[in-house]
């Protein structure tokens, strides 16, 4: 059976991801938000490759020392794609979940 994961599902999941993630990294990270959605809109992906994420933002390179007062950096976590590659693989809702805690 394919693996399902409903929006709000698709949304804990991505949640607890985060919490995952270590503080020596967590500490550093800032002006940066996390979204999910359905799909990548046609800007995000226009080739229509279904985009598993995207990072719109100034990396942190470009960043110079007058950095501020910019809108927060986003990554974009998108449920559809990554549904698609679980049915594709044959994943379990299990993979499926692991996958995207990648």
């Amino acid at each position: 059976m394919a693996a399902e994961l409903s929006a709000d599902d698709f949304d804990h999941v991505v949640d607890e991801a985060l919490e995952e993630v270590p503080d020596e990294i967590a500490d550093q990270i800032d002006n940066l938000v996390i979204k999910t959605a359905d799909w990548p809109d046609p800007d995000q992906d226009p080739e229509g490759d279904g985009l598993l994420g995207l990072y719109e933002g100034m990396s942190l390179l470009d960043r110079g020392i007058d950095y501020s007062g910019f809108l927060p950096d986003i990554i974009w976590v998108f449920r559809q794609p990554h549904l698609i590659m679980a049915r594709e693989e044959g994943l379990s809702r299990a993979e499926l979940i692991a996958e995207v805690r990648k």
